[in-house]
């Protein structure tokens, strides 16, 4: 029997992982529908400013991480095996969906950050160039 050190690396280990394949297999439109519902709806119920498990009987007992790592965990484990393994290798690669998106979405906020440093040491000239004009006037 694994001591609950080690099962607690291996959740940790696990979940960022799957975390990323289960993105993977959402965006991906062979994987069928159901599936994705499901892990949607179960998202959707933690998220939810609502405490809706509560009202339902053993959902109600479950903590709001475990729902969430079941969900992942069942939603991987319906998809289909060769779409599940060709996910996988690409995030061993690097080369998954979630890379992707990652890297777009870093690039996209440096080349915003960087538009906002532009502007504010704009607005700061003018005002510099402002204040020197009013001393001088």
């Amino acid at each position: 029997m694994p001591s609950i050190l080690s099962r607690a690396k291996t959740v940790l280990v696990d979940v960022p992982r799957h975390g990323k394949l289960a993105y993977c297999l959402l965006r991906d439109e062979r994987v069928p529908a159901a599936p994705k519902a499901v892990l949607l709806a179960a998202l959707g119920v933690i998220v939810s400013p609502l405490d809706f498990p509560a009202w339902v009987p053993v959902l109600g007992e479950l903590d709001m991480l475990a729902l969430g790592i079941l969900a992942v965990e069942t939603f991987i484990e319906a998809c289909p095996e060769e779409i599940r393994r060709e996910h996988e290798t690409a995030l061993q690669a690097k080369q998954s969906v979630w890379d992707r998106d990652v890297r777009d979405t870093v690039g996209a906020a440096r080349h915003e950050l960087g538009r906002l440093i532009v502007r504010i040491r704009s607005r700061v000239r003018h005002r510099d160039e402002f204040q020197s004009m009013s001393e001088v006037g």
